[in-house]
């Protein structure tokens, strides 16, 4: 496998298609606004919802798995980079995240 870009949320341009990949209660919690949710165990039978010459940026809560997709997708033809520090970092920065359970936005 070929070397895997890394960025930090502060690194990802405004309009990147951001790939989440943590599991369904995390992204309930909170997420980014306009992010893809894809859990990491999905992503081979959702490759096809996917654009391959489209840059993702790829997210999880703190880089582990989020790497592990970046590689994968990398492997498959796509182009992803890893964000390094993830969703607590995404937190960090104040950035702006969403729920889907009604309740105030958290990171799991």
């Amino acid at each position: 496998m070929s070397d895997i870009d890394t960025v930090t949320v502060s690194d990802i341009p405004e309009a990147a298609r951001i790939l989440d990949v943590r599991e369904d209660y995390e992204w309930s919690a909170g997420h980014a606004e306009h992010a893809v949710h894809i859990p990491l165990d999905q992503l081979p039978a959702r490759l096809d919802e996917l654009d391959p010459d489209e840059d993702l940026y790829v997210i999880c809560r703190t880089g582990g798995r989020s790497f592990r997709a970046a590689q994968w997708l990398v492997g498959h033809g796509y182009s992803a980079l890893n964000v390094a520090g993830g969703m607590d970092q995404w937190l960090e920065n104040g950035l702006p995240l969403v729920s889907d359970n009604g309740l105030k936005p958290v990171i799991l």
